[in-house]
């Protein structure tokens, strides 16, 4: 008798063993698996890209049809009466809207929604006010338009949620659908196992499910969807690791983030909190209890019930959810009655995670590269605050549409041949505004505003005139510079520039020489001054890019990329003070916290006073000179100040301007390098002048140096006058050398001789340009 019953002994002693041996390693590597992805990175989530907020005011300037575009663009809602209005919606009548705007988390607060009436009349804003205590409000900034997001390599978004930011409603209707028992069981119900056993054997088929939603988050979040007995094991005994180990009210939470909601394309929809703004475009918080029964109605099943696909099937299942909430008495009959009568809510066209706004990404993922690694902007779930203007990027796109066909059309060019680049910054914060990197804005592919390096051309010659306006011992603008036959002998042979219309001027002012951008007396200067020179003046103004110090730089033989000009030309605006270009203001983490800033950094890189005289000289550019097609292109009461470039063979045409507010870099070209026919002024110019016509921007108004003086002067002939036989003023920087006054008869003489046409005496050239920009400074004389 103690033999066998020695033998059991030895035979539980060596199934103790292996249960040991086997299982007890099995559980620490399934326990260590639950504390390493619960405990540490349990998600990889989107950075969210967001434009600038546009802050509204009393009596600022914004049209109906503005207004319309930015609730648009932030999905806000339409409905039919004013009572509908609900958080995220609006109602519309006669010029006013009733408004419940949505709360958002910015850099360092978080604002709530609120409701507010506007009224807008004649292109402006005239009042906020708040509906609830009727009182006016003086400013309110509205939420961010989301722009992009940049995704974990594995294509999951969710947005995260806290469980104290879930509705109570939501929680309540997910736990009587999924799990009434969560908050009693330990992670596994062995009679809701054997009931779903029993019911599956008896219909043959998988049709009822017996996991907690323990176990649901176990197999979404460490398993796959294998139906294996060894899967189930290790899902059972993980629900069990992980309810020992962590609150109902953790795994709840992780739950929220976890479950699969659906599917856009490449993109898995994970998470309640992203599952509203895809198929509602509204924060969880802003949903109705309907919307929160579809919501849970399909986690059983998302792409069987999904509602734009499948609507029947999907209210059929949002009505389920209802009568089982009625079944719990959390809703009443009469109320089940009335939310089973609803529509679905869905909105018909789903958010899409792809970019519209390409190459302004590719500029933000430049310079987020400086400060964090891809990973980090894949993973870390970063929001990102931009400088984009939607507004700005919607004229900018509706225009070089236009105008790019007009240009085609008007010069007999093949169709769709042209190709275009433009972007805009301020012109004080140097922040970048709009970009788009081709004819086709949403094309993601070759970014010609970072990647395109084309000859500049004449856009090139205002670091020229500056470097010289820099030494006011030697230069003025009424310097005179010889404009006749030039032969530069080089290494690899005698180089003798032309100018565009082929002739020579005799002597011409530094001011008519850049006025008319002639090629030679500008060549002249850069040699007289020194190409090194020039070069470091072109640094000096925000250049990186290393350039050669070839005489053929003076007209224009650098590649350079559109961005790069764009800072040349915002450091010009400025008024001398460099401000490196910025696409990023802040970035916050995935809990609202503000990680990075990004200030405003200003440098004074040329002198002010020779940036003074050089923008009043591309102010005349734009009255009297190559640009002066922006005189009737424009509006009237809109100054500005730019320079045109054209390139060998008229291959690439540039337009870089500014206003007082805005500056802005046109080219249209081909890809394959192929002349256009086009001058900056026939081809870019146009193009600018299309955007910047539709800008609300200020005009033009530099800031006036103390030492800078005016006199008049004949802008031709490079003399002083007392005015009574006409003339403009002109700056000068005070103590410099100015050119003798010349006697009225004989400027008359010399203009006779100079302007007479078969005895005719041709009227003085309108140099009011001059003029006007003094007119802006007349509390100072």
């Amino acid at each position: 008798m103690k033999k066998p019953r020695n033998r059991l002994i030895w035979a539980l002693v060596v199934l103790l063993v292996l249960l040991v041996v086997l299982v007890v390693p099995w559980v620490i590597n399934l326990n260590q698996k639950v504390v390493e992805k619960f405990e540490g990175h349990r998600w990889e989530l989107p950075a969210r890209v967001y434009a600038r907020p546009m802050d509204l005011f009393a009596g600022m300037k914004l049209s109906a049809s503005q207004f319309q575009f930015l609730l648009d663009s932030l999905h806000y809602i339409r409905v039919s009466d004013v009572e509908d209005v609900t958080a995220g919606s609006y109602f519309q009548q006669d010029g006013g809207y009733s408004l419940w705007t949505k709360s958002f988390h910015f850099p360092g607060e978080r604002q709530a929604s609120r409701r507010l009436n506007l009224s807008l009349k004649d292109g402006r804003l005239e009042s906020i006010t708040d509906t609830e205590t009727k009182k006016s409000v003086p400013l309110f900034r509205m939420e961010p338009v989301r722009i992009a997001n940049i995704y974990p390599k594995h294509n999951e978004d969710r947005v995260l949620l806290k469980l104290d930011d879930a509705p109570k409603m939501l929680q309540q209707t997910l736990l009587s659908i999924e799990d009434q028992d969560f908050y009693k069981h330990w992670g596994v119900q062995p009679k809701s196992i054997l009931r779903a056993g029993l019911a599956n054997m008896k219909a043959g088929r998988a049709v009822q499910g017996g996991s907690t939603l323990t176990q649901q988050l176990v197999k979404n979040f460490f398993l796959s969807n294998e139906r294996k007995l060894r899967r189930k094991l290790n899902e059972a005994v993980m629900a069990l690791l992980l309810e020992r180990r962590y609150s109902k009210q953790e795994i709840l939470e992780a739950y929220l983030n976890e479950v699969y909601m659906g599917q856009d394309g490449n993109r898995s929809i994970h998470g309640f909190g992203l599952a509203a703004q895809f198929y509602f475009k509204r924060d969880l918080r802003e949903l109705s209890v309907d919307q929160f029964a579809l919501l849970v109605g399909l986690v059983k099943g998302a792409s069987y019930y999904e509602p734009r696909r499948h609507p029947e099937r999907a209210k059929e299942r949002r009505n389920v959810v209802l009568d089982a909430l009625a079944a719990e008495d959390v809703l009443s009959i009469e109320e089940t009655g009335k939310l089973k009568a609803e529509p679905l809510g869905v909105v018909q066209k789903s958010p899409s995670g792809i970019t519209a706004y390409p190459a302004f990404l590719q500029l933000v993922r430049k310079q987020l590269r400086r400060d964090y690694k891809d990973e980090d902007l894949q993973n870390e779930g970063l929001v990102i605050f931009t400088t984009f203007d939607p507004m700005i990027q919607a004229t900018i796109e509706t225009q070089i549409t236009r105008r790019l066909v007009a240009i085609e059309k008007d010069k007999a060019l093949k169709e769709n041949s042209l190709q275009t680049a433009f972007i805009i910054a301020s012109v004080e914060q140097g922040e970048v505004l709009a970009a788009t990197g081709g004819r086709d804005p949403r094309y993601a592919g070759f970014n010609r505003i970072l990647d395109m390096q084309r000859p500049v051309g004449s856009v090139i010659k205002p670091a020229i005139y500056l470097t010289a306006l820099a030494e006011p011992v030697n230069f003025n603008l009424l310097t005179l510079l010889d404009d006749s036959e030039l032969l530069i002998p080089l290494s690899t042979g005698d180089w003798e520039p032309q100018n565009y219309d082929r002739e020579y001027h005799g002597d011409v002012t530094l001011l008519n020489a850049l006025v008319h951008s002639y090629n030679v007396p500008t060549v002249r200067l850069g040699m007289q001054i020194g190409v090194p020179q020039v070069l470091a003046t072109l640094k000096q103004l925000g250049i990186e890019r290393p350039l050669n110090p070839f005489p053929s730089l003076l007209l224009g033989a650098a590649e350079l990329t559109p961005i790069d000009v764009l800072q040349m030309y915002q450091t010009i605006a400025a008024g001398g003070y460099r401000t490196p270009l910025r696409s990023i203001l802040a970035v916050n983490d995935s809990r609202g916290e503000t990680l990075q800033r990004y200030p405003l950094e200003v440098e004074q890189a040329v002198p002010a006073n020779a940036d003074f005289l050089l923008t009043s000289i591309l102010h005349e550019v734009t009255v009297n000179g190559t640009a002066r097609a922006l005189q009737y292109l424009l509006p009237p009461e809109l100054s500005v100040a730019g320079k045109t470039g054209t390139t060998n063979d008229l291959r690439d045409s540039w337009f870089a301007g500014f206003s007082g507010e805005h500056v802005g870099i046109a080219w249209v070209g081909r890809d394959d390098n192929q002349p256009t026919g086009l001058t900056g002024s026939s081809g870019a110019l146009r193009l600018w002048a299309s955007v910047f016509s539709k800008l609300q921007t200020r005009s033009l108004q530099p800031l006036h140096p103390d030492d800078v003086e005016w006199a008049l002067a004949d802008p031709d002939f490079g003399v002083l006058t007392d005015g009574s036989c006409g003339g403009s003023w002109i700056p000068f920087i005070q103590d410099s050398p100015r050119p003798e006054m010349i006697d009225c008869d004989i400027l008359m003489t010399q203009r006779e001789v100079e302007y007479s046409a078969d005895e005719v005496i041709a009227p003085v050239p309108d140099a009011r340009g001059f003029d006007k920009l003094r007119g802006l400074f007349e509390d100072l004389f």
